[in-house]
């Protein structure tokens, strides 16, 4: 097994790659999350504490692959910076590496700031911390401020493959919000982004974060992120494919299940939406 160091924000963070599997066994990693070949937690280093994931593609062609088009390490650490000079948050890089043999990449790990105050988006808007006039105040403008940063995001020509709500983590910072973008693999940069593909991204918000939302907020931050120039009925039109979609999706999950006779997988909402919302839907002029 070769090695290969990707990025070192500074020599300090060296030791962290020298040899990361050992991070992951010892008590000082918390881990969070270890699905599908892929693990992530926090790890307690003597310079503080850093997020640590690892990627671990299913086979050896997937790694070969990973190899040609670049690990998803790799392109964590490309997207990070690609995201920053566009005025964007993430979680800033410290390290990354990876490792291969026979010509495929094995793993990959990335380690990156901790968010240790911030919140994904469902927790950040949850109901019950606050007198009821102020929690609504308060989601209202959170929700305002989401969909104005993923139409920003289109705007600029960045499109990710997977814009769930656990990929958007939300902090205060001397009362003023603060969203960062996480899992940051799936970003790229487009000449433009089609409306099919903003589509996509509004359909995998909705099914993810739309289950926290009432009826109205979805409609609002729907109407938020196309902007003034679009009437509210078209919007409501839209809301309402969405609600459909989203119905026929945990159908469809709930019969592969009766079928597999798996109980262990995860809720539809958090699956990526590929069918376009309201396909007659086309931007004003």
């Amino acid at each position: 097994m070769h090695s290969r160091t990707l990025y070192l924000r500074s020599a300090q963070w060296a030791d962290l790659i020298a040899r990361p599997d050992q991070l992951l066994a010892g008590d000082k990693f918390r881990e969070v999350k270890n699905i599908a070949r892929n693990r992530a937690g926090f790890f307690t280093s003597e310079q503080g504490t850093v997020f640590v994931k690892r990627f671990a593609p299913r086979s050896w062609v997937e790694g070969m692959l990973e190899r040609i088009r670049g690990s998803r390490a790799a392109r964590s650490a490309q997207a990070a910076q690609m995201l920053t000079r566009a005025g964007f948050l993430v979680p800033e890089p410290l390290a990354a590496c990876e490792e291969f043999s026979a010509g495929a990449i094995r793993t990959s790990w990335i380690f990156s700031e901790a968010l240790d105050t911030a919140r994904v988006f469902s927790r950040f808007i949850e109901r019950g911390h606050a007198p009821a006039e102020q929690e609504r105040v308060a989601r209202r403008d959170t929700l305002a401020a989401v969909a104005e940063c993923v139409r920003h995001l289109h705007d600029a020509g960045l499109f990710t493959s997977d814009l769930q709500e656990t990929n958007l983590m939300l902090d205060l910072a001397d009362g003023a919000l603060r969203i960062y973008f996480v899992d940051l693999d799936g970003f790229r940069r487009l000449a433009r982004v089609s409306w099919k593909r903003r589509r996509r991204n509004l359909v995998q918000l909705d099914r993810s974060v739309g289950r926290f939302m009432s009826r109205s907020e979805r409609l609002r931050f729907l109407h938020t992120y196309l902007g003034a120039q679009w009437d509210r009925q078209p919007v409501r039109r839209l809301v309402e494919r969405l609600m459909d979609e989203r119905a026929r999706k945990e159908r469809e999950f709930m019969r592969r299940r009766l079928r597999r006779g798996h109980k262990g997988e995860s809720s539809p909402v958090a699956a990526s939406g590929r069918e376009a919302i309201a396909p007659e839907l086309s931007p004003p002029g």
